[in-house]
């Protein structure tokens, strides 16, 4: 614990009944809409995609299974930064664990690590070093998850990398960690990087926010493969960037579909998983 630090309070994930009677009351009255004649997924979510989905989601998929593979994870909150910050902490089974923060993204969350957190605390039961363990801090990110409540305080990726710095220091007490991001939380990493450099041992992406630029001939025409890296990031900028303007530009008008509708949050994540 840092000195002064709020202390992280035990958290377990339990949503109240009738929140899954809710949920499964609009399951079964959802209101589906047309889709373009002769099209799948090129104007977005599927159709017949979602209504299998829905069906298994209504029928097929058990929540309190789910829950209490989640509940196996060890989850905290801890007040910080004017909310309730929750996160998984998973010590390290060797002789010197070094602390690691993971950073997931939109549409993600803690659960994107739970298959690699023994992997990573606990290598010497798979037959690795166990020199090499590490003991993990994986938060849902301020205004995700289980890091939200109505009416708090929204953050950039700066603010939430001060967040961040301030739960591995000055609340659980680690002086320096490595820190690793994917998506959004590639971004938050790299502010990390720049902002809180003192911390870090070091930092991985696996998502770099930057575009190729043209390191060619003097002529200054791109070369082929520069082309084709070109191509493919303006596709991208063209295609597949909408949600992100209307989330970055209009996130309220939007918020009122996807918090009243669940199969309308589904179509707008699924459709970004699978893209």
């Amino acid at each position: 614990m840092g000195t002064g630090a709020a202390e992280p309070r035990p958290f377990r994930v339990d949503v109240p009944d009738q929140v899954l009677t809710d949920l499964h009351e609009r399951l079964d009255r959802v209101r589906w809409a047309d889709q373009i004649p002769g099209s799948t997924w090129e104007y977005g979510t599927d159709s017949t995609y979602l209504r299998d989905l829905v069906t298994y989601w209504r029928h097929g998929y058990d929540w309190r299974a789910q829950e209490a593979r989640i509940n196996e994870l060890d989850h905290f909150t801890v007040p910080l930064a004017g909310i309730d910050v929750h996160f998984v902490h998973a010590p390290g089974v060797g002789p010197d664990p070094m602390p690691l923060l993971l950073c997931h993204g939109w549409p993600g969350s803690f659960w994107e690590f739970h298959r690699i957190l023994p992997l990573l605390t606990d290598p010497g039961r798979r037959g690795g070093d166990p020199a090499d363990a590490f003991t993990v801090v994986a938060p849902s990110l301020p205004g995700y998850g289980f890091s939200f409540r109505p009416g708090q305080r929204r953050f950039d990726i700066g603010a939430i990398a001060e967040v961040l710095d301030d739960l591995m220091t000055e609340v659980l007490g680690y002086d320096r960690y490595a820190a690793q991001g994917g998506d959004w939380g590639g971004g938050i990493v790299s502010r990390l990087g720049v902002d809180r450099p003192k911390s870090l041992v070091g930092i991985h992406l696996n998502l770099l926010f930057a575009r190729p630029g043209v390191t060619a001939d003097p002529s200054g025409e791109p070369d082929a493969e520069e082309r084709a890296a070109l191509e493919a990031v303006d596709h991208w900028l063209k295609e597949e960037t909408g949600y992100g303007w209307i989330q970055g530009t209009r996130p309220q008008t939007l918020a009122y579909a996807l918090t009243d509708s669940p199969v309308g949050l589904a179509a707008w994540i699924v459709e970004k998983f699978r893209a």
